[in-house]
């Protein structure tokens, strides 16, 4: 079976372990989303009222709502009190080059859970990592380094120091939950590496200065500077798939 068929049937595992209004509050989300692209919204520009995309998708504005606040989580859209929601940035149009517009809730929601755990993993390798799991950490640090400087794929290597941070925790757990999240992560970084390239080249530099920034912090054993780093490049991160 090709990695793209184990990545659609992991996916629609997903899905069904989702309450419907989840499922229901996935799909409003990529329906807003296609018509920011589709209506060619500017940044500033106000979304149909509530009520209108309730009953444009057929669903009751309970789960429109929903959407609406995870986009505004995803720094996509703004809610204004009293004035409705606006968009606030527009999906790199790169982005439907690596995932489906319809896994772009699925794939962002990621992040929510990657803040809590990568954050903590962070942490924890700050306090626990030994010798050679410092060793390892710098050693996906360089070999990421080379492959940004070299314009070389580079995914590969970001997701290697990611998870040799996680491994440095000393907890199994970790390590599974993170492991159970790499089709979506994956999809992450090769999104982010390609947009940040196609942007000035201070855009791959300050994706460096992130990863060394966590590093130092785990080298220091500085475990709250270790997370905030990590929480800092997560933050980060999600705005470079942003224009």
């Amino acid at each position: 079976m090709s990695s793209d068929s184990n990545t659609l049937s992991q996916e629609a595992r997903v899905e069904r372990s989702l309450p419907a209004e989840g499922r229901l509050a996935d799909r409003a989300y990529t329906a807003i989303v296609q018509i920011i692209a589709r209506d060619g919204l500017a940044v500033g520009d106000r979304l149909p009222a509530e009520a209108q995309l309730a009953a444009t998708f057929g669903m009751s504005r309970t789960i429109v709502r929903e959407a609406l606040a995870r986009l505004a989580s995803d720094g996509i859209t703004q809610a204004r009190r009293g004035a409705g929601s606006y968009v606030k940035r527009r999906p790199s149009e790169r982005l439907g080059t690596h995932m489906p517009m319809d896994a772009l809730a699925t794939t962002l929601g990621t992040y929510e859970v990657r803040f809590v755990l990568e954050a903590e993993a962070a942490r924890l390798a700050a306090q626990r990592r030994s010798r050679q799991q410092l060793d390892a950490i710098e050693r996906t640090l360089e070999a990421l380094r080379a492959a940004l400087l070299s314009n070389a794929p580079a995914h590969d290597e970001d997701w290697l120091l990611h998870r040799a941070i996680v491994e440095a925790t000393a907890n199994a757990a970790f390590v599974h939950v993170f492991d159970h999240l790499e089709d979506a992560v994956m999809r992450i970084l090769r999104a982010g590496v390609d947009i940040s390239r196609s942007r000035p080249p201070e855009a791959i530099k300050a994706m460096m200065d992130e990863h060394d920034a966590i590093v130092e912090a785990i080298r220091a054993q500085d475990a709250d500077g270790a997370a905030l780093a990590m929480r800092w490049h997560l933050s980060q991160g999600r705005k470079r798939l942003m224009p």
